[in-house]
């Protein structure tokens, strides 16, 4: 038997968000192979994983498999549900479900809320911090049903003026890191920290050794030692009344493998004594209260040892020390990133007056609204637009409460977090700023100048890829107007592959000769213009419009990647019609994988160059060539060899040979 204590393990899953701001949907990332994107990895090896998680029994056989979220102390990312409610509503569900179990078991919810995006809150206005905490609560009423007595901060940062808007939104506690407070609350109990206002607000304060031994060390590997530490006695003082840990929630299966294996079995084995309560923080707060008054370390955060500097100087916080990289970019970002947020709240007070009854209510609900399909957005701007504007002032009302989402994004956390400024997740909030820019109508290119000024001082440690000016001119802005390109897609579908002739945020109307590509969002109509045809597994898409000064010629790699996949899978298929012999048709009927019989395809096909390398020939060896690509296939030891020794045969001069051998990997500098 332990001393009497209370046992709260707290996660915090969060993922940076992925999706093309302007379809709201997660393209393929090539580095999370072989899985589509991240989100679709880490859901598998981690918020799926948590949700049942297995329990070993004898001899490695599984024992029990149980949902642990009911048992820990967790928050979700809003946009991170967003994505998680339609890409794996499985698991979506089961953590719905896991805080309802824990309100019937302890009176109070497992699950916290979050500010609506993962920004450094002590680094942002007043306004903003307001409109976040307050789209956090509302999003989290909207998903559990209840008003939560608890947020996340992300990172923990924090301030007065953070613990102030908390306190004004009802939230009664947080969670900080050890050293984020002054003293640090004995036997592991809530700190109280006095607010301005008058209001109290209580901080919790995780185990930060336990947490960090959880995070990186050896605990997370083995449940019984986990368990063990927990009921340990002190080898000083009074015996802990609550013991606290909290760590990034992908540490349980995604930054360690079967970590929720752990979880599970340490849970299993702690709910097992006698004397420990495995609780939250919102239970032992309702019981408990909070008296130990604190000093808050302000500004700080969990992962900057340096107050919040990680996420606007050259601090020297990064992910690889070792590495002779610098982050004075950190700086130029954040003051360009601030001037155009700044700029869209400015934009949204001018205009919003004339079109919106109540614009500021009408921005604080929008939380509400926003993860709930692009429906529920356009009906609630409808319900604020003044009567009676006509149509076009609708659809501007909608975009302004959109363009001001669009800003919030911008200021996403991940951007400055790691060690240059080329990285995936400051590329998306530079698509991010594209995306907002093109909602500010008569004002973009006054806010595209101001904004691509300040970041040209951003300059990246990998001299090829130049400043954040070149960064956002080559990888966010986009070359072609996105509904062009939108609606180029969802036409040559709508022909070929009517299963993808759909989209999440746009819809189609009319002829492909006078084609409406509408925003489910916000009502805003483009009129383009479309015609195509195909050869073998070519696709050509010729798109005229007002957005456009000349008619623009597509390519199928120039489509969105949902439509480009299902035709690019229908083109094959007609292809290798014609290329597949009839035993490699009935490997497919038999259900063989596609792969293999492709790649047997080709070595017959480049073995029979011996005695046939004609044009026909030739070609064929290149369409299996380009589907074996497309597949995601490297070109195979064995056909390489076949064709080396065909071509090597007699052929080394003929320029379709040389063309085939480049496509191969072979060195042809020397060739004719």
């Amino acid at each position: 038997m332990i001393p009497p204590r209370s046992i709260v393990i707290h996660g915090h899953f969060y993922q940076p968000p992925r999706e093309d701001p302007w379809l709201d949907e997660v393209e393929a990332e090539p580095s999370a192979a072989p899985f589509h994107d991240w989100n679709e990895r880490i859901e598998q090896d981690c918020y799926r994983a948590v949700a049942a998680a297995r329990i070993p029994g004898h001899a490695g056989r599984i024992a029990r498999i149980v949902n642990a979220y009911e048992w820990l102390s967790f928050n979700f990312g809003p946009t991170l549900l967003e994505w998680l409610e339609r890409a794996a509503p499985d698991t979506y569900g089961a953590i719905l479900a896991a805080d309802r179990a824990s309100a019937g078991r302890l009176g109070h919810g497992n699950a916290i809320a979050m500010p609506y995006h993962h920004s450094i809150l002590p680094l942002s206005s007043r306004r903003e911090k307001t409109t976040e905490v307050r789209w956090g609560i509302a999003d989290f009423l909207r998903r559990y049903g209840r008003a939560p007595a608890g947020m996340w901060l992300p990172e923990t940062a924090v301030d007065h003026e953070t613990l102030e808007v908390l306190g004004e939104a009802g939230i009664r506690f947080t969670i900080v890191a050890p050293h984020q407070v002054n003293p640090v609350p004995p036997r592991g109990l809530p700190g109280l920290v006095r607010l301005g206002s008058g209001r109290t607000i209580a901080l919790f304060v995780y185990d930060g050794p336990m947490s960090h031994d959880v995070a990186f060390g050896p605990l997370i590997r083995d449940g019984m030692a986990w368990s063990a530490r927990i009921s340990a006695l002190p080898s000083g003082g009074d015996p802990p009344a609550l013991v606290s840990v909290a760590t990034d929630g992908e540490t349980y299966g995604h930054h360690h493998p079967f970590g929720e294996m752990a979880l599970a079995m340490m849970l299993e084995r702690v709910r097992e004594m006698s004397g420990a309560t495995v609780e939250n923080f919102a239970s032992f707060l309702a019981r408990h209260g909070a008296h130990h008054e604190v000093a808050l370390v302000a500004p700080s955060a969990w992962s900057c040892v340096h107050g919040v500097e990680r996420w606007r100087s050259d601090c020297g916080c990064r992910i690889a020390p070792d590495r002779p990289t610098n982050q004075r970019w950190r700086a130029p970002l954040r003051e360009a990133v601030s001037w155009l947020t700044a700029q869209c709240h400015d934009l949204f007070d001018r205009d919003a007056s004339r079109l919106l009854q109540h614009p500021a209510e009408a921005l604080a609900g929008y939380g509400a609204v926003i993860g709930a399909g692009p429906e529920a957005v356009r009906e609630y701007g409808q319900r604020f637009v003044r009567s009676p504007l006509g149509e076009e002032e609708v659809v501007r009302a909608i975009e302004l409460l959109e363009m001001e989402r669009g800003a919030l994004r911008t200021l996403t956390s991940c951007a400055w977090f790691f060690d240059d400024i080329g990285g995936i997740e400051t590329l998306q909030v530079l698509r991010y700023a594209a995306w907002v820019i093109g909602l500010a109508g008569p004002d973009a290119a006054f806010l595209e100048e101001g904004f691509t000024r300040r970041i040209a001082q951003a300059e990246s440690n990998t001299p090829a890829l130049g400043t954040g000016r070149d960064l956002y001119l080559e990888h966010a802005r986009p070359d072609l107007p996105r509904p062009v390109r939108i609606a180029a897609g969802l036409a040559a579908a709508r022909a070929l592959a009517p299963e993808a002739a759909t989209s999440h945020t746009w819809r189609l109307d009319g002829p492909d000769d006078a084609l409406g590509l509408i925003s489910v969002r916000s009502g805003r109509r483009y009129t383009v213009r479309v015609e195509y045809e195909s050869d073998g597994l070519e696709l050509r898409v010729t798109a005229r419009s007002a957005l456009l000064e000349a008619p623009v010629a597509l390519r199928l790699e120039d489509l969105p990647e949902r439509q480009r996949r299902a035709i690019a899978a229908v083109l094959r298929g007609q292809v290798l019609t014609r290329l597949l012999t009839r035993e490699e048709h009935e490997a497919l009927d038999r259900g063989d994988e596609l792969r293999p019989v492709v790649r047997h395809a080709l070595t017959r096909r480049v073995r029979a160059l011996a005695t046939d390398h004609g044009q026909e020939a030739r070609h064929a060896v290149n369409q299996l060539l380009t589907i074996l690509e497309q597949l995601g296939q490297a070109v195979t030891f064995e056909v390489q060899t076949v064709f080396y020794r065909i071509w090597q045969g007699g052929f080394q001069d003929e320029p379709g040979m040389i063309a085939l051998a480049r496509r191969m990997g072979f060195d042809v500098s020397g060739s004719a």
